[in-house]
């Protein structure tokens, strides 16, 4: 099964050779696209170097949301499956072999992502969002789909500033596609390097789910507030939370999240 790996990038000029490298061993029956959304560091530099050495590397440059990038580099795809991963991660030498297993068996597969930096950061958890008895918070830096679910759901709505992999995970789950899960097929995804950046990204994702109730109606109740509960409360924990209801709170008011 040929696999395409998508992952869309933006000034990853420090991350980008430690993806590419963990990505280029992971198989011949695979192709790499990196969307470039209009770097503007030497990002690009770096792809097309390996684009030089291997001639299953491309590189693409297209702007817009992350949706728009996933579905362009969707659309460039042409292997019988799509993973995606980010441009600051880095894949285990098995990933993709575990994916292709899964897919052999499910439409939709989710790999296990490990959190690597700064400590508090790793040890937090994700807020699971429970749709026809499935999780549907498997993020995109470690997912993949055959191409023609892609096709039948219509890719990602360009529309969501983040949460854009929750509303495709949600569309799949009740379009008939439950997501697999496979233990094996590992991703190590960096955390944020400073306190600014973690808020930053914990309000663009409160955002992000207010967006998911804008299209999906109240999804209150498809929480899981027992584990939410039990997960290990820590300042870090509740400080994410706050800026996440900024970000809630803001994109309902004004169509936008807060700053942080």
């Amino acid at each position: 099964m040929l696999v395409s790996v998508v992952t869309t990038v933006r000034n990853e000029a420090k991350n980008i050779a430690a993806l590419l490298d963990s990505l280029v061993v992971q198989g011949p029956d695979l192709e790499v696209i990196v969307v470039d959304s209009h770097s503007e560091d030497a990002t690009r530099d770096v792809v097309k170097q390996y684009e030089k050495r291997y001639d299953f590397v491309h590189l693409y440059v297209s702007g817009g949301t992350r949706g728009a990038g996933r579905n362009f580099g969707i659309r460039k795809a042409k292997g019988e499956a799509v993973a995606f991963i980010d441009g600051d991660a880095i894949a285990n030498p098995f990933w993709l072999k575990e994916l292709v297993e899964g897919l052999h068996r499910h439409d939709v597969v989710a790999g296990r992502t490990i959190q690597i930096g700064y400590r508090p950061f790793e040890e937090l958890e994700r807020v699971e969002l429970i749709v026809e008895g499935t999780d549907v918070t498997y993020p995109s830096s470690n997912l993949a789909y055959r191409k023609r679910v892609l096709d039948e759901i219509g890719g990602f709505d360009e529309w969501f500033v983040t949460a854009e992999d929750i509303d495709l995970n949600i569309r799949a789950v009740r379009a008939g596609h439950p997501i697999a899960f496979r233990a094996g097929a590992i991703v190590y995804h960096r955390t944020r390097d400073s306190v600014y950046d973690f808020l930053r990204q914990a309000v663009w994702n409160g955002a992000g789910r207010k967006q998911l109730t804008l299209k999906h109606g109240v999804l209150w109740s498809r929480y899981r507030p027992g584990r939410m509960l039990r997960q290990k409360t820590t300042f870090w924990s509740l400080l994410r939370l706050s800026a996440a209801l900024l970000g809630y709170v803001g994109y309902k008011l004004f169509g936008k999240p807060l700053p942080a």
